[in-house]
């Protein structure tokens, strides 16, 4: 699904499920979500708090901590479904070809080795061959081109600012030339100038190393800067894949409105808006749709059955019975927030 022109995707994930297996019962954090990912694109992932996206990127990686499990679906990568494969071959796919920029860099590098020693063992880890000498010069490359120093390669984690630990979780993603790079949250611990910086040398990156990225992040404008392609998703599920351009000109979701009608507009020319009531219970979550509760555009159908992804125009996805029903009058939708 969700095909772009004629190329076949880089990545494929289709009808993927996980499960968290918690005392109070069972939580599927991602249910039924399918997404392709092309060649030198970047897919913006977005979405409230708890909404599935980061255990979908770290599903994508086969990195899902019990009490979480991957129950269901696939995850085709160069023809392959990495959900079948060993443990060992899946070692060998890590960081080599797909890899992860985590959320906060200070818990994701090991504090007693130094930041040389993270590449070497990174790079070893796949090329037996590369001795630690020429490890660490391919190290201080990256470091150039981070805009790095090259003598902070031998500082440990604490020794470097915020932003410069980001730059060091992008040089090991770029270490091996992984393919994929999933990065979750990547601005998280930043201020507003270091963000700056660091979405300009993402975009020199993407440009240099024909970069496939999928951005999980909750800030919209984020996304608009370097995102080709927007999914949404929503308490587990995705309700919304688009161009990024025509998402933020015409969404088609009411979640997606509503999502960007809470984001604060430096033009002014729109008021900002609340979106009324609270994600779902994800134990109990609610019949039909699950965005429901919260809908202004709500119908009865919605509270019954659940609406399927459906392509509405080309290269736009949305599971919305507003779209799926033809009979459904466009009018219904105006006003709601207006």
């Amino acid at each position: 699904m969700q095909t772009k022109s004629n190329r076949e995707p880089l990545l494929s994930v289709k009808n993927l499920e996980v499960t968290y297996y918690t005392r109070a019962g069972e939580v599927r954090a991602v249910e039924d979500v399918s997404l392709d990912i092309f060649e030198g694109e970047v897919v913006g992932l977005v979405g409230e708090s708890g909404c599935g996206k980061s255990t979908l990127g770290v599903a994508l990686l086969r990195l899902v901590r019990s009490p979480g499990k991957i129950t269901g679906g696939q995850i085709i990568f160069h023809g392959q479904d990495i959900l079948k494969i060993s443990e060992n071959e899946m070692r060998e796919l890590r960081g080599a070809h797909i890899s992860m920029i985590f959320q906060d860099p200070m818990t994701s590098l090991d504090p007693l080795q130094r930041i040389d020693d993270h590449f070497v063992e990174s790079i070893k880890a796949h090329e037996k061959h590369v001795s630690r000498e020429e490890a660490v010069e391919r190290a201080a490359e990256l470091f150039d081109l981070l805009g790095i120093a090259r003598d902070r390669l031998h500082d440990y984690p604490h020794q470097l600012s915020g932003g410069m630990r980001q730059r060091v979780m992008i040089g090991l993603a770029l270490a091996l030339n992984a393919e994929l790079i999933v990065a979750d949250e990547p601005t998280t611990s930043l201020d507003v100038l270091v963000e700056a910086q660091f979405l300009d040398l993402l975009k020199d990156l993407r440009h240099k190393y024909n970069m496939t990225l999928i951005l999980i992040t909750h800030n919209i404008g984020i996304v608009a800067e370097l995102a080709d392609r927007v999914a949404v998703m929503y308490a587990g599920k995705l309700v919304e894949l688009a161009d990024v351009m025509k998402l933020f000109e015409e969404p088609l979701h009411p979640y997606t409105e509503a999502l960007l009608s809470s984001v604060p507009n430096i033009k002014l020319d729109k008021e900002l808006k609340i979106m009324e009531g609270q994600p779902p219970d994800l134990l109990h979550p609610p019949t039909g749709c699950r965005f429901h509760p919260r809908c202004p555009y709500a119908m009865d159908i919605c509270s019954q059955k659940e609406p399927p992804l459906v392509e509405v125009e080309p290269g736009r996805w949305t599971a919305c019975w507003l779209h799926a029903e033809k009979e459904t009058s466009q009018e219904t939708r105006e006003g709601a927030y207006a």
